[in-house]
């Protein structure tokens, strides 16, 4: 049976190349010309067609060289509306496509990169449900946003992208598909609550010294004190110089997020946990490692280490 399907497909691909060709990924660019645009006309068009006929049978009926006449310019008129709208997509390419950052079950925006080497209007891309208009100016190149629907983690690849136009008056649609060889990465979607991380048991309890704007102690002065930061008063009535010391304890030890603590958890429970609480590092300003099989991150902070973290989770097998 599986035989006699792949034979079937080989056949319909030699036989209908046009039905079959642009469903696999291709390499970019990827580049519109004449063999793979689709011109169909639209209701209006057809509803337009069909007024050409009764205006063609009457002005013949009755011999009318004025309305024959009109009905050839507006046929005229459809029939390079025709040609225009093939010329708004062709040549038309797709440069590049560019992926934010999303957790499973938020939209991704996807930024495609369109280039031309003439300007172009009124031209539309369809990605899933989401519809985007956009022009190509003398510049020759546009950048459209689409989101992409997400739904778990992971490398996807791209979805199937339709370019399409009815410019200039709608009696036509020219459309094509576009099908980028490229995947995503989607985040994985954090537990909606749990227990906080464990800590050493010690780690509240050892001092942790920075230095800050608030004045902590006075301390005897040392040699190299810089002179804003002697006590004069507090000097003059111990009769000994003091300095004032701006060190305090730091509030908030670092994160040690490990995979191994979570013995007894399926694997994409342990990645929802860890997901969390790196959430919440991030969000608290705090500096936290991470440890996963094979790929220990250091401590770091900040939005370049929580993606980092957060993209080794998601490419967890």
């Amino acid at each position: 049976m599986r035989d006699a399907l792949r034979r079937l497909q080989e056949l319909a691909e030699r036989r209908l190349p046009a039905l079959t060709r642009f469903r696999r990924p291709e390499p970019m660019p990827i580049e519109l010309n004449r063999r793979r645009i689709y011109i169909v006309p639209t209701g209006f068009g057809i509803g337009f067609t069909v007024l050409l006929l009764v205006m063609l049978v009457g002005s013949l009926n009755y011999s009318n060289n004025a309305a024959l006449l009109l009905t050839c310019l507006l046929g005229a008129a459809g029939a390079a509306s025709m040609l225009i709208a093939f010329r708004a997509l062709d040549g038309l390419a797709l440069a590049s496509v560019r992926a934010g950052q999303a957790v499973a079950g938020q939209p991704l925006a996807l930024t495609l990169e369109f280039e031309s080497t003439r300007p172009r209007s009124a031209i539309r891309v369809d990605l899933g449900d989401a519809c985007q208009a956009f022009a190509i100016d003398a510049s020759g190149k546009a950048d459209v946003t689409l989101p992409l629907a997400t739904h778990q983690r992971g490398w996807h690849p791209l979805p199937r992208v339709r370019v399409w136009t009815t410019w200039p008056l709608g009696l036509f649609r020219a459309w094509s598909w576009m099908h980028p060889e490229q995947s995503v990465l989607v985040w994985p979607r954090p537990e909606s609550g749990g227990p906080p991380p464990r800590l050493p048991a010690d780690e509240g309890l050892r001092p942790r010294l920075h230095h800050g704007e608030d004045l902590a102690a006075l301390r005897d002065y040392r040699s190299g004190d810089p002179r804003k930061h002697i006590a004069w008063k507090a000097s003059a009535r111990l009769g000994q110089l003091l300095s004032k010391d701006f060190e305090q304890p730091e509030s908030r030890p670092e994160w040690r997020l490990d995979w191994r603590e979570l013995e007894g958890m399926d694997n994409e429970a342990r990645i929802a946990r860890l997901a969390r609480w790196l959430g919440e590092a991030h969000a608290q300003g705090r500096r936290h490692s991470l440890w996963l099989p094979g790929q220990p991150i250091e401590a770091g902070s900040g939005p370049g280490h929580y993606a980092r973290c957060m993209s080794a989770l998601a490419s967890l097998p």
